[in-house]
């Protein structure tokens, strides 16, 4: 199969879903012989040097402004890709907007769907169009790929997609240089939270954990936020320069440097309200940090039995996990031995495999739809 992969959500600070189609395109490409081609347009953005070696892929990169591209794209259906990067068997949208396309399968991906519940809270491009067009275009797809069963259940109920043409592509575990052969617990550790400030990540309910454990352990290690903001992040950053979190807990923005994030860290916390997915918590999981994540949204799911999971929304159980997970050897050596465990379930060849079903699975209806509406033409 020739494979077209859009890789523009990748382009500058790999978070979420770039970060996902960067780990699955490694995946496949390790273990399949197929062309995949890595696709990106933007006016200041570029490829990373090297991405195309690193992944084993071609590279087709335009000059073009992605917001007038996808406005182009999800409105009025053109142009088609083919006049962009030439032709494939197989296009990946790695959004839930279909990318145009003459000759080729079409495949979208689609996490979750906040779009739909608070679609303020995504990019403007997403209050835009995902919640009016994400339905049909899910609907025309030869398939869509998600990275859970709860994914697949929420595009299968909500959006009306017949269950055999979406397809579960969880990522596998990362593979670091030094974590993830034994419990890590640095004593001079941090908690950590790594993973965009919106709303959905429900960062105001851990300051106000961390402020309760703050004010009953002054001892406690100290809190990082990891990660780009976003509007939402004004009134947690703010407070991060008032007591008790004044000099307590800090943001570091966007690390580049995931395995140094999570070197850094005693315990990793991730009290989403939502999850697609949830990459933080399969990272701190393989690298033997113990995790404490919310029990909401795919986390339950990813997560298992390899972290402690609680109500978002209870502060004070939050705060006391929090605490338990920093004073509590042996209880975090546990938390940390199940996460090791846990982690290994996501491999590389799994993932390839269920993206190759994927893929062949969208070439195949693709095909038996063209074949089909040719014999209707030969018989009008």
């Amino acid at each position: 199969m020739r494979i077209l992969v859009d890789y523009r959500p990748a382009l500058r600070a790999r978070t979420g879903v770039g970060e996902y189609i960067h780990q699955i395109t490694r995946a496949y490409t390790t273990a399949y012989d197929d062309e995949v081609t890595l696709f990106s347009s933007s006016w200041r953005d570029r490829l990373t040097p090297g991405v195309g070696h690193e992944l084993g892929t071609a590279t087709v990169d335009r000059r073009l402004p992605v917001g007038v591209l996808n406005l182009l794209w999800h409105r009025a259906g053109w142009p088609p890709v083919e006049a962009l990067a030439g032709r494939f068997d197989v296009v990946h949208a790695a959004h839930p907007l279909l990318i145009p396309a003459r000759h080729a399968a079409q495949v979208v991906t689609i996490h979750d769907l906040f779009f739909l519940t608070d679609p303020a809270a995504g990019p403007r491009e997403a209050a835009r169009d995902y919640a009016l067009l994400a339905g049909p275009h899910a609907r025309r797809a030869d398939a869509v790929v998600t990275s859970t069963e709860h994914g697949r259940t929420l595009v299968v109920d909500r959006l009306g997609v017949p269950t055999a043409h979406v397809h579960v592509c969880p990522p596998s575990a990362p593979m670091w240089r030094t974590l993830g052969r034994a419990p890590h617990r640095p004593t001079d550790g941090c908690i950590l939270f790594f993973g965009t400030l919106e709303r959905r990540k429900n960062v105001g309910a851990l300051l106000d954990a961390y402020a309760v454990l703050v004010r009953r352990r002054p001892d406690v290690p100290r809190l990082v936020l990891a990660g780009n903001t976003t509007p939402d992040a004004t009134a947690w950053l703010a407070r991060l320069q008032d007591d008790p979190l004044r000099g307590r807990a800090e943001h570091v923005g966007y690390v580049e440097d995931r395995e140094r994030a999570y070197a850094a860290a005693r315990v990793v916390v991730l009290p989403s309200l939502d999850e697609g997915f949830g990459l933080p918590a399969l990272e701190a999981m393989s690298a033997g940090v113990p995790l404490i994540a919310a029990s909401r949204g795919a986390l339950p799911e990813v997560v298992g039995d390899g972290g402690c999971l609680v109500d978002p929304g209870d502060v004070d159980t939050l705060s006391g996990v929090l605490e338990r997970a920093v004073t509590d050897d042996g209880w975090a050596d546990q938390l940390a031995r199940a996460g090791l465990e846990r982690a290994k379930a996501f491999t590389g060849p799994a993932t390839a495999a269920a993206l190759h079903g994927a893929y062949a699975d969208a070439l195949h209806r693709y095909r038996r739809r063209t074949a089909f509406a040719i014999a209707g033409n030969g018989r009008a």
